[in-house]
């Protein structure tokens, strides 16, 4: 499905030129979504390590690659409305300092913290109106839509807390490695997002065979909870969220299971692009992603007209 606010692509001059930084998992399924984007054009793919299989999965699908990493980037920035930070939280701290002389927009995929947390389905518009943005996590991408439809309509949530599982054979070095800024960051994106006093995240990697796929649990600590109208809204929001994100579905619908407790389940299945369809993970925060770049690339796209 495609959102009212795109506009046609054959009415754009060019596709938005899109660079990915980070061989990893989440970088090379990356590079399969974009691939089938109107709106996006992949233009190099940079590493650190030339002989990576990441990059070679770039080379085979006919598109740049290097392994200067940051300074591949630098090194053909005018060349690059758009680039895609898939490395290390730390890393990203990094190169943003070298990215914001730049003109090219930049899309943190790390739990970072830099840049405007966007979640499409609840402020996808004000990505438009960024040079930096982060995608917060796939936690986050996963849970805060529907902690943000709840919130709407639930004036007081005393605590909120996020599990979620996902198979330890879609994680990647970088996602183990940001454990503690995952957890930091995605709390924050969740307080950001509610009216949640509190809020706790867990992680699981679950080493189970065959993979499980990734699954979040969100609890609700709340006074006299209206029960129909939080399904209603929850029910209208993944919706919301199908629209990028296809394999994203409501497993168990909110229920009331104490007097101030309310319990919903997610499921995300994932496309198969870069790993099985397991990896559920990866297609929340790259549709996401995805989402974003595209609406900022019509943007710039209509800027260019007008000049």
């Amino acid at each position: 499905m495609r959102r009212s606010n795109r506009i046609d692509a054959k009415a754009l001059p060019r596709p938005a030129r899109v660079a990915i930084l980070g061989t990893g998992k989440i970088g090379i399924d990356l590079l399969f979504k974009i691939g089938r984007s109107q709106f996006l054009k992949c233009v190099l793919v940079a590493g650190r390590n030339n002989e990576s299989s990441g990059l070679e999965i770039a080379r085979q699908k006919g598109v740049p690659s290097s392994g200067m990493g940051i300074d591949a980037i630098l090194n053909h920035i005018d060349e690059i409305d758009i680039v895609f930070d898939a490395t290390s939280a730390a890393a990203h701290v990094r190169h943003w300092d070298a990215l914001k002389a730049t003109t090219a927009k930049v899309i943190d995929m790390t739990p970072s913290k830099l840049g405007k947390a966007i979640v499409p389905a609840v402020n996808l518009s004000e990505a438009v109106l960024e040079r930096h943005i982060n995608m917060i996590s796939c936690g986050g991408q996963s849970s805060i839509p529907i902690i943000n439809a709840v919130s709407a309509i639930v004036e007081n949530i005393e605590y909120v807390e996020v599990v979620s599982s996902i198979s330890s054979k879609s994680a990647g070095a970088a996602t183990r490695i940001n454990l503690d800024e995952y957890i930091h960051t995605t709390e924050h994106g969740i307080l950001s997002f509610s009216r949640a006093k509190h809020a706790k995240v867990i992680l699981i990697l679950n080493p189970a065979e065959p993979p499980v796929h990734m699954q979040t649990t969100i609890s609700f600590q709340l006074e006299n909870p209206p029960i129909a109208d939080i399904v209603s809204a929850v029910r209208t929001r993944v919706q919301s969220v199908q629209q990028y994100v296809p394999g994203y579905d409501l497993l168990i619908e909110p229920k009331q299971i104490e007097s101030n407790r309310v319990v919903a389940m997610i499921k995300v299945v994932g496309q198969g692009d870069y790993l099985p369809k397991y990896a559920g993970n990866l297609d929340i925060i790259n549709c996401a992603a995805v989402a974003a770049a595209e609406i900022m690339a019509t943007n710039t796209m209509r800027q260019q007209q007008t000049c």
